[in-house]
Formats: C-alpha cells, sequence, structure tokens
C-alpha cells in the first residue's frame, strides 16, 4: 500500500477523510484548504483545519464537528455581555486553537509547521497539511461587489446571489515542501478530492500554482466524490451557487468542474445509471455508489469504496500499458 493524499474541507470532506484515516493510518495525507480562512478578534481561525483536527482526534463536537465536544459559551456570552461580536456564536474549547495559532503565527513559525503539532499532541498519525503557508482567501462576487466567504456564510447567511468566485493571494502563493513531498511521492496510490463545494473549498487548492500538475505527475488515479446526491447538496450551499451560475445542480456538474483533471468519479446510487452515463461521455469513469455518510462505518465503507476503485483504474491501465 502507498501513500493516499486526499484534498478536503467542510464536514462532508473531514468525513470521508475520517474514513480513510481507518484504513491507512500514516499512510494518508490531508491537503485542507485554507481560502475559508478568516480573522476574529485579532486570531487566526481555520475552520477546515480544525474540523479535521477534531474528528480525526475524536474529540469533535458531532453536531459541529468545527468545535470540540462538551463546549460551553461562557466566554461568548460575556463577550456579548462587554459589547463584542454575536455573529459567531464559538464554544470556549473552539478558541484553543486560535489563540495558539495566532501567537505561533506571530513568531514566524509556518501554518504548516503549527497543524503538523496540533496532530502530534493529538495523537494523529496521518499527515493534515494546510493547502499553502501564504494567505490565500476565497470571496464571492455578487452584484454588491466582492464579499469575503466568512461574511457571505455567517454574515449574509449565503443569501446574495452568486456571480463568481476569486482566491485572493493565489497566484502568489506556493506549495510548501511537506505538499510537494506528498504529492511527488514514488509510492503515491491515489488521489481523493473528497465530497465538499468545489467552489470554495477544492477550486482554492487546486488555484495554488504548480498544485495541478503535481496532482497528474506521478500518474496516480485522481478520484473526486460527489457532494450533491439527488440535486441536492448534503450540506452548505453547493446547489445554491451552482443555479445562481447558471448550472444545474448535479453531481454531473460537479465532475464536469474537474474535468480533464480526475480520472474516475464517484457519485451516489440515487443519481441512477443515466446520470452516470452522461459523466462517462465526458471521458471520465464513473462508479454508483452509497456516499452519505451517516454512521462511521459508511464513512470506512465509502473510504473502502473510492480506494478500490482507483485500484481498478490502476490497474486497467497497466492491463492497457
Amino acid at each position: 500500500m502507498g501513500t493516499v493524499v486526499a484534498l478536503t474541507g467542510q464536514v462532508g470532506g473531514a468525513k470521508l477523510i475520517d474514513g480513510l484515516y481507518r484504513l491507512r493510518g500514516k499512510e494518508l495525507v490531508a491537503i485542507s484548504n485554507t481560502g475559508d480562512d478568516y480573522e476574529h478578534l485579532t486570531l487566526h481561525f481555520s475552520p477546515d483545519i480544525d474540523t479535521l483536527l477534531y474528528v480525526l482526534g475524536g474529540i469533535a463536537n458531532p453536531a459541529a464537528p468545527w468545535q470540540p465536544a462538551g463546549d460551553s459559551h461562557a466566554l461568548f456570552a460575556t463577550l456579548k455581555l462587554l459589547g463584542g461580536p454575536d455573529r459567531i456564536a464559538l464554544g470556549d474549547r473552539a478558541f484553543a486553537a486560535p489563540l495558539l495559532r495566532s501567537a505561533w503565527l506571530a513568531q514566524d513559525r509556518r501554518l504548516t509547521a503549527i497543524t503538523l503539532d496540533f496532530c502530534q499532541q493529538l495523537g494523529i498519525d496521518a499527515r493534515v497539511l494546510p493547502m499553502s503557508d501564504d494567505p490565500v482567501r476565497t470571496y464571492v462576487l455578487t452584484e454588491d461587489g466582492e464579499i469575503a466567504f466568512q461574511e457571505y456564510f455567517t454574515t449574509l447567511a449565503c443569501e446574495p446571489v452568486v456571480k463568481g468566485f476569486k482566491y485572493a493571494g493565489a497566484e502568489e502563493a506556493m506549495l510548501t515542501p511537506e505538499v510537494t513531498n506528498a504529492l511527488d511521492s514514488e509510492d503515491l496510490e491515489a488521489v481523493i478530492l473528497c465530497p465538499a463545494n468545489p467552489y470554495h473549498t477544492i477550486n482554492p487548492i487546486l488555484a495554488v500554482p504548480g498544485m495541478r500538475e503535481l496532482l497528474r505527475k506521478r500518474g496516480a488515479p485522481v478520484i473526486a466524490v460527489t457532494p450533491i446526491v439527488g440535486g441536492k447538496a448534503l450540506r452548505g450551499s453547493a446547489g445554491k451557487m451552482m443555479r445562481e451560475l447558471g448550472h444545474e445542480a448535479s453531481a454531473r456538474r460537479v465532475a464536469l468542474e474537474y474535468l480533464k483533471l480526475i480520472d474516475g468519479f464517484v457519485m451516489d446510487a440515487e443519481d441512477g445509471a443515466g446520470a452516470a452515463d452522461e459523466v462517462r461521455a465526458s471521458g471520465i469513469e464513473v462508479l454508483l455508489a452509497d456516499t452519505v455518510m451517516r454512521t462511521i462505518e459508511d464513512r470506512n465503507s465509502l473510504a473502502r469504496t473510492v480506494l478500490a476503485f482507483a485500484q481498478t483504474i490502476r490497474e486497467r491501465r497497466l492491463q492497457e500499458a
């Protein structure tokens, strides 16, 4: 068995990473989106990274995995009492990682080194890596101008009509040695694009210069998993964004977002053989499977299915060669 690299973010991505981790442990590398990072009360929040850390570390709140379980809101209540912001109702324990992250960043430590330290402290053998140490921020383009994703998501509740996206800082961002080494590994077995919103989660990662080229360099199968089931996003606003951008809200549309990058696409059995054939017509291999992860076993099962699909594609290539 070789190295498995997954591009990830959001809750759906963290669930699949959890399943992959149970199967592969230290052979797993999770490259996390940081385009949704934001500053709050002078602290650096990395919601996608922290969700991964809490889930893999076994301390996530099941209902809100971007926060630790068993949290209280005494700090938030006191902040409100003193006239502080009341839009982001974070628990007390959810401030720990941003506090340390901000303090260490101020000491010129790299975001990658800080994240790997968190992994070690939580007993996580897999490598959780930010997509870059350089700041990249996702902006939603609307009729009223550019809106930082966190404001769009939290303050505006995803209400503005989406006209496009901007990944500020992406052109100047650099891949880290850790990301480069993982994707350039001679034993790279598969690259997986986790089930997450392609526009504000996966595309910011792909926008870092050199990322797409590295994904293809070793020739390992690149597999994407749909976040859309039956025309609806399981969580978040992916379906709404697709419609406002003039596209159908479908798994097929997700596959087309990754056209010429992926070799295989895993879509839910609910979407049916007809939808799968439409994706195959674009030159992408398709596997129908149960993609909804309600339980731990669902996560493990989907992880096994995705890895087996990648193995099938690899073996077919060898036979053709």
